[in-house]
C-alpha cells in the first residue's frame, strides 16, 4: 500500500472535518466509522522521526513497522465502509499533542509509538499491543555512563510527555541525583541534543534509541546501556467509547499478529537494513513478543 501523506496541519484537518460532520468530533460526536464513511476519509496520526516504527522517508512517504500494521487496519476500514477509494490523510503528531488530537477527532487512529498506560486510558482507547520495549540509555561508548546511577550530577535528555520523562524526574527527586533533565520535543531534537554534547545520555525506549543511533553521524560511537526502568506496551490510539471501531482495529491487527506474516513484517524492520541509512537494527523478536503475538491483548503494564 502506497502511503504518500496528504500532510495537513491539525487545525486545517479539524476544520475540514467539522464542516462536513457539523461537529468537532468530541466524545459525544459520531462514531469513527460513521464519520469516515460520511467524508470518505480517515485521518492517521504518525510520527516523523520514530525509526523504524513511524517516520517520513526521502519521498515524503510515511513508512515503518507501525505504518505497515496500520495499513492493514486501513484496508479493513475500506472493506467495512465499502469505500475502496477511501482517502487517507496523514497528520504528524508529537508526544505533546498526540492525545489531544485523538480526543478532538483531528486524528481517527494514531499509528505511532505510544505506550498504553492505565492513566491514559481515561483519555483515549488503545488497540491490542503490537510491540514491547524497555526504557534504557543511549550514550557514547567513552562517556563513562554504564547505568542510571552514573547520571548523578549530569545532564540527560528525554522526550517531553513520555513515560521516560516521568521516570527520570521521579528518580531525580527520590534519589537526589542532581541531574539536569532536558525535555526534547521529538527524537530529532533529542538526537541533536545528545550528538552536540549538551547531554551525556538519552533515555527512551530501547528500540527507539536503536533507531536514534542509526541516524547519528557515526552509529558505531554509541551504545545502549542501563538497567531497564520499565516495560512499554505500544498500541494504536483511538477515541474512547467507540467499541465498534476498536473491535475492527483489534481484529485487523490480531489477524496479522497470529499469522506468519508478522514474522516477515518484523524482520523487514528489525532484522534487515532500513532507510534512511540502510542500517540493520539487529533487534531479534523476544520471547515476550512471540507470546504476545500468539495471544494479542490490550493490557497496560502499569
Amino acid at each position: 500500500m502506497k502511503t504518500k501523506p496528504l500532510l495537513a496541519s491539525a487545525s486545517f484537518a479539524l476544520a475540514a472535518l467539522s464542516l462536513v460532520t457539523g461537529t468537532s468530533h468530541a466524545q459525544n460526536g459520531p462514531t469513527t466509522l460513521a464519520k469516515v464513511q460520511s467524508v470518505n476519509l480517515i485521518a492517521i496520526g504518525h510520527r516523523e522521526t520514530s525509526v523504524p516504527f513511524s517516520y517520513v522517508d526521502a519521498n515524503n512517504d510515511v513508512i515503518g513497522f507501525s505504518q505497515d500494521l496500520c495499513n492493514k487496519v486501513i484496508d479493513a476500514v475500506k472493506a467495512k465502509t465499502k469505500h475502496p477509494d477511501l482517502r487517507v490523510r496523514f497528520i504528524p503528531v508529537t508526544s505533546q499533542n498526540r492525545i489531544s488530537l485523538v480526543q478532538n477527532g483531528t486524528v481517527d487512529l494514531e499509528c505511532g509509538v505510544t505506550t498504553n498506560l492505565v492513566s491514559r486510558q481515561n483519555q483515549v482507547a488503545f488497540s491490542d499491543t503490537f510491540f514491547v520495549a524497555t526504557t534504557r540509555l543511549l550514550t557514547k561508548k567513552d562517556s563513562g555512563i554504564k547505568d542510571f546511577p552514573d547520571l548523578a550530577g549530569k545532564t540527560v535528555v528525554t522526550n517531553q510527555g513520555t513515560t521516560s520523562e516521568r521516570i527520570l524526574r521521579k528518580m531525580n527527586e527520590e534519589k537526589k541525583m542532581n541531574m539536569s533533565i532536558i525535555s526534547a520535543k521529538d527524537y530529532g531534537e533529542g538526537r541533536a541534543t545528545l550528538e552536540t554534547g549538551r547531554a551525556v545520555a538519552y533515555m527512551m525506549d530501547d528500540v527507539l534509541l536503536a533507531g536514534t543511533r542509526s541516524l547519528t553521524a557515526k552509529p558505531s560511537d554509541w551504545v545502549l546501556v542501563g538497567t531497564p526502568q520499565s516495560s512499554e506496551a505500544y498500541g494504536f490510539m483511538m477515541r474512547r467509547d467507540d467499541p465498534e471501531f476498536k473491535k475492527l482495529v483489534d481484529d485487523a491487527m490480531s489477524q496479522v499478529m497470529k499469522s506468519p506474516e508478522i514474522r516477515t513484517m518484523y524482520d523487514k524492520w528489525f532484522m534487515k537494513p532500513v532507510p534512511p541509512k540502510n542500517i540493520n537494527f539487529d533487534f531479534p523478536m523476544s520471547e515476550t513478543m512471540q507470546k504476545l503475538y500468539a495471544e494479542p491483548n490490550d493490557r497496560a503494564f502499569e
